[in-house]
């Protein structure tokens, strides 16, 4: 019993050698068949996970778009589309291309002033009494 334990091993082993030196491994007759269906199900595992992340997106821009309602905020392609919109009805009536609006802080001195003032109100009255000192 114990021999023929042994002839098995040395047999096996034999065997994997023989591929690992590049010898012919035994065909499996239904190894295509297996390959296919292995492929489908992968596929159809990908089917399935993009379905439920497309889903589970779907149930977020819903809720997205309930607090967008609730508190009167609109997405980014909208805001874009009424700022391209004015620009257009602005620029209708000229030849030219539309001038570039001035950017928040860098015209008006007294739109700076009004900032510096809003950031002093929030500034602790211990803060302050320093500021007034100077």
């Amino acid at each position: 019993s114990q021999c023929l334990l042994s002839q098995a091993l040395v047999r096996g082993a034999t065997k994997d050698m023989g591929k690992m030196l590049g010898g012919e491994e035994e065909k499996d007759p239904d190894a295509q068949k297996k390959e296919e269906e292995r492929q489908e199900a992968l596929r159809q595992q990908e089917e399935e996970r993009k379905a439920k992340y497309a889903k589970m997106e779907a149930e977020r821009e819903n809720i997205r778009q309930g607090i967008r309602d609730k508190y009167g905020i609109k997405k980014k392609e909208e805001k874009e589309a009424e700022a391209a919109a004015a620009m257009e009805q602005a620029s209708e009536g000229s030849l030219t291309r539309p001038k570039k609006a001035v950017p928040t802080g860098c015209g008006d001195e007294e739109e700076e002033e009004s900032i510096v003032d809003t950031v002093m109100k929030f500034i602790p009255a211990p803060l302050m009494d320093m500021f007034n000192k100077k």
